[in-house]
C-alpha cells in the first residue's frame, strides 16, 4: 500500500483494537496483526513504526506468544505496550519476573526524566493498569523514564528509537493516554496525519479500477450500512460494471425486500436484482439448531445463489469474476484468530462462513475500517443519512435471533415482535441514539392468561446496547414506558407470544446478537 501505516502486533490484549482506534482517530492509519506475523507480511502495509499490544501471557512462559525478534530491527521506532514491553526486554537482554505486587486498574505514574513519549505532560500521570509480571532489569541501551509505586513504568533507547511503557494509554482511563498515542506517532515517528475519508475513497477506487479492470462485477446486498457503503464506492469506480444482487434468505425483517432495493435504486442509483430464495434457505436451515451451523449454511447458501446469478449475468454481459462484500474489520476479528493467542468467537456468515471453494473472487474495500469510519466514508460518498443511520443488521438475519429451529411461522412471530421494537424505539426518538435495538424469539414457552383464557406461548427477549463498534458494547437502559409499550404491543398484537424480557446483559461476557 502507499499510505504509511502503525502496524500493531498482538499478542492477546483485549485492549488491542483500542490502540488501531486511537490511532485512527489521529487521521493516521493502523493495521492490527497476530504476532506471529512474518516480517513480509507486515512490509505490505509499509510501517511507519511497530506497537507491541499487552497480553495475558507472561513472557517467560514456555508457552508465551510468539513474535519474530527482528521485528525490532527494521529501523522502525518502536512501541511497546505492558506485555510489548515485557516482550521488548526479554528479547533485548533484559530480564522479567513476576511482580512483588499486581497491579490492575487505577495507578499514579511518577515522570522520572524527560522523554519524547511524554512530551509536554507534568506527572503525577492518572494511568490504567492490567499486569502481574514486572521489568527488574533493563536490556542494555535502556533508560528508565517512568515509575509506578510498584514497578517501572516507562523505559526508552532514544538511540534506536525504542519506548515502552507498563500501562494502557489506549483507554480512556488513562487520562492523558491520547496525548502519549499523539506524541509517539507525531514527535517520534514524525508520520503525517493524511488517512481521511477523502483520500481513502480515491485510492480504494484507483485500486478498485485496476483490479476489476472491464470485467464484471456482483455485490452482495443487505440494505444495511455496510453493503451499501461497498456498493457505492464500487459503483463509483466502475458504473454499470457492477450489477447488486439484493437476496431475500427468508429471515430478513417484515417487507424488507420490497422497500431496500426501492430505497437504493432510488437514492444510490444502483442496479439491483432481487432474488426471492425463501424456500430455499428454510428448506437448508430445517432442523438445524446449533449457531454455528446456522452461519455456516447461510454463508454456503448465499455464495451459491451469487454464483448461480453471476453465471446468469454472463449470459448478458460476459464474464463475471468478482463479488463484492461489505466485510468490516470487527467481522474479520471476530471470525479469525487475528489476534494472535486468542480465540474466534463466531464466525460471519460472510468471513469464516463462506466456503473454502469459490468460483468468485473477493472484494472486500471496507475489511480494514469499523462501523463509525464507514459511516463517515458514506457521507463523503453522499449518502443519505437514513442509509448511513440505519442500525446494523446481521448478515445471517433473524436466523441468529431465532434460538433453536428456524422455520417459517417463527420468522413470521419475530419479524412482527422485531418491528413493534423498532417503531417504538424510532417513536421515542432514540433510534440515531441507540447502536442496536431488536427483538429475539426465544425457545421458551410459558404459561400465561389473556381474556380469562390460558395461553402457551413463546418468549420474546428484547435486546439495546450503546457501542462504538461492535467490539464492545453496553445495554440501554430504556424508559419505563418504551419498555412497557413495546410488551403491551408485542402480546396484544402478536399471537404466539405471550411474555416479554429484557437483555440487561453487556459485552463481553455476552455478545450483542444471541447466536
Amino acid at each position: 500500500m502507499d499510505t504509511q501505516s502503525i502496524v500493531i502486533l498482538d499478542f492477546g490484549s483485549q485492549y488491542t483494537q483500542l490502540i488501531a482506534r486511537r490511532i485512527r482517530e489521529q487521521n493516521v492509519f493502523s493495521v492490527v496483526l497476530p504476532c506471529t506475523a512474518k516480517l513480509d507480511e507486515i512490509q505490505k502495509y509499509n510501517p511507519a513504526a511497530i506497537i507491541l499490544s499487552g497480553g495475558p501471557s507472561s513472557v517467560y512462559d514456555a508457552d508465551a506468544p510468539p513474535a519474530d525478534p527482528q521485528v525490532l530491527h527494521q529501523g522502525l521506532p518502536v512501541l511497546g505496550i505492558c506485555y510489548g514491553l515485557h516482550w521488548m526486554t526479554h528479547n533485548l537482554g533484559g530480564n522479567v519476573r513476576p511482580g512483588a505486587k499486581r497491579e490492575y486498574g487505577h495507578a499514579e505514574v511518577e515522570i522520572v526524566k524527560d522523554s519524547p513519549l511524554f512530551a509536554h505532560l507534568t506527572g503525577p500521570l492518572q494511568v490504567w493498569m492490567s499486569h502481574g509480571d514486572e521489568a527488574d532489569k533493563l536490556p542494555d541501551g535502556f533508560t528508565l523514564f517512568a515509575q509506578s509505586p510498584n514497578a517501572l513504568a516507562g523505559m526508552h533507547n532514544l538511540e534506536k528509537n525504542w519506548y515502552a511503557i507498563q500501562f494502557h494509554p489506549e483507554v480512556h482511563h488513562t487520562r492523558q493516554g491520547t496525548e502519549i498515542l499523539r506524541n509517539f506517532l507525531f514527535e517520534i515517528v514524525k508520520i503525517k496525519p493524511n488517512w481521511t475519508p477523502a483520500r481513502f475513497i480515491d485510492e480504494t477506487v484507483e485500486s478498485i479500477r485496476k483490479q476489476v479492470g472491464d470485467g464484471h462485477v456482483i455485490c452482495g446486498l443487505s440494505g444495511g450500512v455496510d453493503s451499501s457503503v461497498a456498493a457505492t464506492l464500487v459503483h463509483r469506480a466502475i458504473g454499470k460494471q457492477l450489477t447488486c444482487i439484493f437476496v431475500n434468505n427468508g429471515v430478513l425483517r417484515m417487507n424488507e425486500f420490497e422497500s431496500v432495493q426501492t430505497n437504493l435504486r432510488d437514492k444510490l442509483g444502483l442496479n439491483i436484482v432481487g432474488v426471492d430464495a425463501t424456500d430455499r434457505f428454510l428448506g437448508k436451515l430445517a432442523g438445524v439448531t446449533e449457531p454455528e451451523k446456522k452461519r455456516k449454511i447461510i454463508g454456503n447458501e448465499f455464495i451459491a445463489v451469487f454464483e448461480e446469478e453471476a453465471h446468469r449475468i454472463e449470459q448478458e454481459s460476459g464474464k463475471v469474476d468478482w463479488l463484492v462484500q461489505g466485510t468490516l474489520y470487527p467481522d474479520v476479528i471476530e471470525s479469525q484468530s487475528v489476534r494472535g493467542p486468542s480465540q474466534v468467537i463466531k464466525s460471519h456468515h460472510n468471513v469464516g462462513g463462506l466456503p473454502e471453494k469459490m468460483k468468485l473472487k473477493l472484494i472486500e474495500p471496507l475489511r480494514d475500517l469499523f462501523k463509525d469510519e464507514v459511516r463517515r466514508i458514506g457521507r463523503d460518498l453522499g449518502m443519505p443519512e437514513d442509509v448511513l443511520n440505519r442500525q446494523p443488521f446481521p448478515g445471517p438475519g433473524l436466523a441468529v435471533r431465532i434460538l433453536g429451529e428456524v422455520t417459517a411461522d417463527r420468522v413470521a412471530l419475530l419479524q412482527k415482535a422485531d418491528h413493534i421494537v423498532v417503531s417504538e424505539i424510532k417513536r421515542a426518538g432514540l433510534y440515531n441514539k441507540i447502536w442496536q435495538s431488536f427483538a429475539v424469539l426465544l425457545p421458551v414457552m410459558s404459561v400465561g392468561v389473556m381474556g380469562d383464557q390460558r395461553t402457551y406461548a413463546y418468549t420474546c427477549a428484547i435486546r439495546s446496547v450503546h457501542s462504538e463498534d461492535g467490539m464492545t458494547a453496553d445495554w440501554v437502559p430504556l424508559p419505563y414506558d418504551v419498555l412497557k409499550a413495546m410488551s403491551n404491543r408485542i402480546v396484544n398484537e402478536v399471537k404466539g407470544i405471550n411474555r416479554v424480557v429484557y437483555d440487561i446483559t453487556s459485552k463481553p461476557p455476552g455478545t450483542i446478537e444471541w447466536e
